[in-house]
């Protein structure tokens, strides 16, 4: 399981969010993404922790804790949807019959 964290300080890192995860846990790894054009950080992570209990305990605790001056958002991460640039759904190859692009 991964655990998200929205809502982020801008100048978090990747140490910084490992410091603060370790208090409840082994921390497996942590995704800071960053956007491609300027490098900046996107404003939110992907926590993942060597137990379950551990996750468990830390969402219940941090979110909506602050942090960097930032209220956090820490919940369990949902799957990546598979949206297009437009913020589309794709249909998998699936027929959904004609659209029109006008």
């Amino acid at each position: 399981m991964t655990i998200y964290i929205g809502n982020l300080s801008y100048q978090a890192t990747e140490e910084d969010l490992t410091t603060v995860f370790a208090d409840y846990g082994t921390v497996k790894r942590v995704v800071l993404p960053t956007d491609r054009e300027t490098g900046r950080v996107r404003g939110f992570a992907f926590v993942e922790m060597a137990d379950e209990d551990h996750e468990d305990s830390a969402i219940s605790q941090l979110d909506g804790a602050e942090w960097m001056g930032r209220h956090l958002r820490v919940n369990k991460a949902r799957p990546r949807e598979n949206n297009d640039r437009n913020g589309t759904r794709r249909n998998s190859g699936r027929s959904s019959g004609v659209r029109s692009w006008s």
